[in-house]
């Protein structure tokens, strides 16, 4: 990067800034009081992501039979409105006013209301009362959280019985406002068996979408699964739309969930983020949204009573924090390296865009940086974006193995037509640099030969014209 002049940063967007972006971030687990979100807002509305992903807590709002204190979910989904922010909500979990083994359960995970009449009946009233409550605020609703893991279906995964479940919730919202947008699915395990069979009970005439979650270190797995998913969710419904739900990576080696025996790092997580959510961008989701703001329990597990039993502590945030003998995410909320990059693309890609085939043409040749060949266009994964203002941006990575390897090489490009001021945007910090005349070769009629420049192993930018601003 030393051959290349440093210009500026790109210039940070809060969620109030725009009205669309495909990225979002996850604001889970206050149904069991986890964080501080009064802490937070601030800071995640900064990112500039659009999507907010929370969670109900029927067991915090029903304590008592029939009566719905939402005064604490209100609080939630006011500030983060009122940033900006687009939230929307994951129904869950059990409620042990009405079950006996949710009550034995931390925050009643994993034990969906369907082994009795009054456990069914008591869901469709609540899940109602949610959709009425929050009509206006709340337009996307999801239908529980990773049915197909044991942990979240404890008496058993069953396919079925979720499609059942997911259909009469699907009506149940449907039938309070015609308007909404239901999710269905929400899997984490990567087949098409679990998600065929749900789909056998009819659910998806009611859905709008099927959301999944992705956890990986390889973010080349991800187009292959979302063409999977979205070619057999057409065949039930053709408007089913594909949502990312959850993905991401931690920033310590000691983590408890996903990826935890990871050897990670706050860097290979800020590259991972980056990877990730270009792939499920380029892949064609709806959204994506990254788990999670904080760092935070699991508590997927826990036993209702034993603070022991959940003092799982996953690094996943993009904000750092400590935690006290309960388990409660304290400090400052510091952001990490992945914070400031989730927060550049953010800004890069908020609004809209389209992605678009670029006049761009690899032509590598002996790099005398690196003492070996540029990187032949084979060995990169790249993608063109198109703004509604005639500017472009061409994505382009090395998807090596970040678990092992710190990656830098070069590559050189022919670009033909789109050679306006172009820019080189680091999205890992967000710092932007103009290209040297003596990197570029240059003909009469606008076609420009771009000599070593370079590529690593998280997403760089090359823009043309105004795609971003400068702070």
């Amino acid at each position: 990067m030393e051959r290349l002049k440093k210009i500026g940063q790109i210039k940070p967007k809060s969620a109030r800034d725009i009205k669309e972006s495909k990225l979002g971030i996850g604001f889970e687990k206050l149904d069991r009081d986890v964080f501080d979100p009064h802490k937070a807002y601030d800071k995640v509305a900064a990112l500039g992501v659009k999507w907010i992903r929370i969670q109900s807590g029927w067991a915090k709002t029903e304590k008592e039979k029939g009566i719905y204190d939402f005064a604490w979910l209100d609080d939630i989904v006011d500030n983060l409105i009122s940033r900006g922010l687009k939230p929307w909500m994951c129904l869950c979990y059990g409620n042990g006013i009405y079950d006996a083994d949710a009550a034995k359960v931390f925050g009643a995970v994993g034990c969906p209301p369907i082994k009795t009449p009054e456990q069914v009946k008591a869901w469709d009233a609540y899940v109602r009362a949610v959709a009425k409550h929050f009509k206006g605020r709340i337009g996307y609703y999801e239908v529980w959280n990773e049915p197909d893991g044991i942990w979240c279906w404890k008496h058993g995964v069953n396919a079925t019985e979720l499609g059942n479940f997911t259909l009469a919730t699907a009506k149940a919202l449907k039938e309070t406002d015609a308007s909404l947008y239901v999710i269905g699915c929400a899997v984490c395990i990567r087949n098409l068996k679990y998600m065929n069979e749900a789909l056998k009970t009819g659910m998806g005439e009611y859905l709008d979408a099927i959301s999944f979650h992705e956890y990986t270190p390889d973010e080349r797995q991800v187009a292959e699964r979302v063409r999977a998913m979205r070619s057999l969710a057409h065949l039930y419904n053709p408007r089913l739309e594909i949502i990312q739900g959850e993905s991401g990576s931690q920033s310590r080696s000691d983590g408890n969930g996903a990826l935890k025996t990871g050897a990670w790092t706050p860097r290979k997580q800020a590259k991972q983020l980056l990877r990730h959510a270009f792939a499920d961008i380029i892949s064609g989701v709806k959204f994506t949204s990254y788990f999670s703001c904080m760092d935070m329990i699991e508590a997927l597990n826990g036993v209702a009573g034993d603070k022991g039993s959940y003092q799982d502590y996953g690094y996943f945030g993009v904000l750092a924090a400590d935690f006290d003998e309960n388990g409660f995410a304290t400090g400052e909320y510091k952001p990490k390296p992945s914070y400031y990059a989730l927060q550049a693309m953010a800004s890069a890609f908020s609004g809209t865009y389209e992605q678009a085939e670029l006049p761009i043409l690899h032509a590598p040749a002996y790099s005398n940086r690196y003492f070996t060949m540029d990187l032949k266009a084979c060995m990169i994964t790249d993608a063109g974006f198109k703004k509604p203002n005639g500017t472009y941006a061409y994505v382009y990575w090395n998807p090596s193995d970040l678990m092992t390897t710190e990656f830098e090489a070069t590559v050189s490009m022919e670009v033909a037509a789109l050679t306006e001021n172009m820019k080189l945007v680091d999205l890992y910090d967000g710092a932007v640099y103009t290209i040297p005349e003596s990197m570029i070769t240059k003909d009469a009629f606008g076609c420009v030969k771009i000599n070593a420049l370079p590529i690593k192993d998280y997403p760089m930018m090359l823009t043309f014209g105004d795609f971003i601003e400068l702070a």
